[in-house]
């Protein structure tokens, strides 16, 4: 059952959102998770979004990605910027895509959403950037839908 709703996709940024039955407080625990979507969820313990702070998320698969933490707004709102389409590379602007996640209580329940942009500025070759945006299409209902199952079950 897909429970992520595709808002809007053009060349440039995605846009996801999901309602998950768990408080505010529970998957702001789990998006302050500095690269959650990504990373070996092993890796993850005991982090938390520190404004400007970088690590690396480690995916046994997919390689390592260098995070950084551009803004937080504790319990509403996240921005990473990580290295997508150059795993291993040194986080540039030119190599990074924004991740931006906003919450939002609604009754017992949170909206999250997510917007990734910055795909059309990416170096690289053309077919370089629509692979990348097209892989992150397929991915975040996946990431989202994880992380919905994973805040719900500790609601229980």
């Amino acid at each position: 059952m897909v429970t992520t709703k595709e808002i809007l996709m053009s060349e440039d940024r995605i846009e996801r959102e999901t309602l998950i039955a768990a408080s505010l407080e529970r998957v702001w625990s789990l998006v302050a998770q500095p690269g959650f979507w990504v990373a070996d969820k092993a890796s993850l313990p005991d982090t938390v979004a520190k404004e400007g702070e970088s690590m690396v998320a480690k995916h046994p698969e997919h390689g390592d990605f260098p995070v950084r933490v551009e803004k937080v707004e504790p319990p509403t709102y996240l921005a990473y910027r990580w290295t997508s389409a150059f795993p291993g590379e040194e986080l540039r602007e030119s190599n990074s895509t924004l991740v931006e996640f906003t919450l939002t209580q609604e009754g017992d329940q949170t909206r999250l959403r997510v917007v990734e942009s910055g795909f059309a500025a990416l170096a690289g070759s053309e077919e370089l950037r629509g692979q990348n945006l097209k892989d992150h299409s397929q991915g975040w209902p996946v990431e989202l839908d994880a992380l919905k199952a994973r805040a719900e079950q500790a609601s229980t």
